[in-house]
């Protein structure tokens, strides 16, 4: 399936290179939001005095919150296990690839997490992240913005 994944989400703009599979993630993660999982839940006799049974009165979709907090926490554990990870995109072949693997209806993709180990004779150049980085007092405000 993981070679599948990579088959059908190659974007036909953007192809990926002669000779990607070999090099390609060897795991593949694909986080789904279920709505309806939520949406139940909060119907229940013990959730059902929050009013969140309509998806229209939740002020944030805790499903694809809790979906993107389960994303990081993947990203972290691989991190502390010495496992490369990577979360990105695709622009090609969502739906097909969710066809393939059975996923209901409903479930929304929220990404891909690809995992793997370093090539032994690879070379990883983490100054190109260096431009891309805002400094952390651009981000982070105390008391005051």
């Amino acid at each position: 399936m993981v070679a599948r994944f990579w088959e059908v989400t190659d974007d036909p703009d953007f192809p990926n290179p002669a000779g990607f599979a070999a090099t390609a993630a060897p795991v593949i993660v694909l986080p789904l939001a279920d709505r309806a999982a939520y949406l139940e839940r909060y119907s229940r006799p013990d959730k059902i005095a929050f009013g969140l049974t309509d998806e229209a009165a939740w002020p944030v979709k805790f499903w694809e919150t809790d979906t993107a907090m389960a994303i990081m926490l993947i990203l972290l554990a691989a991190t502390d296990l010495g496992v490369g990870a990577l979360y990105f995109g695709i622009t090609h072949g969502e739906q097909d690839i969710l066809q393939a693997l059975g996923v209901p209806e409903g479930h929304k993709l929220l990404g891909v997490i690809g995992l793997g180990h370093r090539a032994s004779d690879e070379v990883v150049d983490l100054t190109r992240f260096k431009e891309r980085r805002r400094k952390f007092n651009d981000m982070v405000h105390r008391n005051r913005w």
